[in-house]
């Protein structure tokens, strides 16, 4: 294995696979946010509209996720990613030519399946080929570098918004997945597939329509009320559903979430802490990219400018964060970085009807981008660098469902939260929720989150690359000390 900082060929290639394949998954994400007012504007709509635009793709990523992990690790990352980039591809201009707002939102879904199959894949192909302090400084690498999506995605999507059309940000993921497949085909490199593993495809119907079930429930009840037959027979059915996918995983074979994998500390506790991390960063990234536009009045692009020196923090930093983290184990990072996050989120406070984004908006933007850029890698690191390199797969699917999850859940509720509007009382109460889930989540990590032993270092003095524990072995990381 290469060290930290000595890459091979085959390497370099696997991150750039990873990197491009996730940048265009991201970059959909904050495109959309920035364009919601004009697409409401010409499609029609109003906030449940704008809901089901953002949680559609939601839906299918979050429930199709698992599935996605568990044929990765069957079938292969390489065969999973190039499925995934076709399939975003195709979705991509579906979505640019919809005539209503109808056929967009089913568009979202069907491209919610495609990136369902890209960001686990891409992150277990990273875990598959690193491992040890090299491992921590490729995913602090992807995490600077897919968070570049977090620039284009607000600024390309606000020009367009301003200046052409909205529909054309959609198009652009044309080029990075251009060269991902361009990539794929230069890359010599054979997956490694267990012959005997399977797809548990009963798991996967169960969790979708358990997820789609509750999450229709949750964005429709405030228009129909919980005593409509339409809100309440979806949600039963979904409940049922989601406990029959919980015990189908309990007896299956070869099971889409291997419920084994939750005796490792680490990755049950990170995974609980990404819960209310990622749950929160929805919430914060869906309001204030449509109030400062319907709010503030801000035109498309400069909202879509709002929140860049978080991602040039996350650029500048990330690899170096990434870095410390493996030297220096992920629980210090897990713990501060949510709780700064949380200070950023009530900064927001301060937004008041004389609106100015200097002293009011960017002091928070920039505490919440320092809490990101110190909270991301170690976040994944931890989770990942638990679990065996056989099920990276799977284990990274299980991470994105609960941060996609998460963030589908607390659109879901918005109407709840804001209080039915999002003027500027709906915007700070949005901010409170914010912030106390990013403390939440800060806290689990503290109470829960491990330091790994400390590795062995070879006679050059650099570290060895690590065994990992096998899956369920929490002896790994609950003997470890903090």
């Amino acid at each position: 294995m290469a060290g930290p900082r000595t890459m091979t060929r085959d390497q370099r290639l696997v991150l750039w696979i990873a990197v491009l394949a996730s940048f265009v998954s991201f970059l959909d994400g904050t495109v959309v946010t920035v364009a919601l007012p004009a697409i409401q504007r010409e499609l029609g709509g109003g906030l449940t509209t704008q809901q089901w635009i953002v949680d559609a793709y939601l839906v299918t990523l979050g429930a199709l996720i698992l599935v996605a992990g568990s044929l990765s690790d069957v079938f292969g990352r390489i065969r999973v990613i190039l499925a995934g980039l076709i399939g975003f591809g195709v979705t991509s201009v579906a979505i640019a030519i919809a005539p209503t707002a109808e056929l967009l939102i089913v568009a979202r879904a069907l491209q919610g399946v495609a990136g369902a199959l890209l960001v686990p894949s891409s992150l277990a192909l990273i875990t598959a080929t690193f491992r040890g302090p090299a491992q921590s400084r490729a995913i602090g690498i992807w995490t600077a570098a897919t968070t570049s999506a977090m620039v284009a995605g607000p600024v390309l999507g606000g020009l367009s918004v301003d200046f052409l059309s909205w529909r054309l940000v959609f198009l652009i993921n044309v080029v990075p997945i251009g060269v991902t497949l361009w990539l794929l085909a230069i890359l010599k490199h054979h997956d490694v597939r267990p012959e005997a593993a399977t797809v548990d495809w009963l798991g996967a119907m169960l969790c979708t329509v358990g997820l789609g079930g509750i999450v229709f429930a949750l964005i429709e009840q405030p228009n129909l009320g919980w005593a409509s037959p339409v809100i309440w027979a979806p949600m039963s059915i979904g409940i049922l559903s989601f406990a029959g996918f919980l015990v189908r995983q309990a007896v299956a074979r070869d099971p889409m979430m291997p419920l084994g994998l939750f005796r490792v500390r680490n990755f049950w506790t990170g995974n609980l802490a990404t819960a209310f991390i990622y749950g929160a960063l929805a919430l914060n990234g869906f309001v204030v990219g449509v109030y400062l536009q319907q709010g503030a009045g801000l035109p498309a692009t400069l909202a879509g400018l709002a929140t860049l020196p978080i991602t040039v923090l996350m650029i500048i930093f990330s690899s170096r964060v990434g870095t410390l983290a493996g030297r220096w184990g992920p629980r210090l990072f897990m713990t501060l970085g949510p709780l700064l996050m949380a200070v950023g989120a009530v900064l927001l406070l301060t937004v008041s009807p004389d609106f100015s984004y200097w002293t009011q908006v960017l002091p928070s933007v920039i505490v919440f981008g320092l809490g990101l850029t110190l909270t991301v890698a170690p976040l994944t690191s931890a989770i990942l660098g638990a679990i065996d390199p056989a099920h990276s797969g799977i284990a990274s699917a299980i991470n994105n469902a609960v941060s996609r999850v998460a963030g589908l859940i607390v659109i879901a509720m918005l109407a709840a939260i804001v209080g039915g509007s999002l003027d500027l009382d709906g915007f700070h109460r949005a901010a409170i929720v914010t912030a106390a889930m990013l403390a939440t989540g800060g806290l689990v990590s503290y109470a829960g989150i491990r330091n790994p032993p400390k590795q062995p270092t070879d006679a050059a003095g650099s570290p060895e690359a690590a065994t990992p524990g096998a899956v369920g072995s929490s002896d790994r990381t609950d003997s470890a000390g903090g």
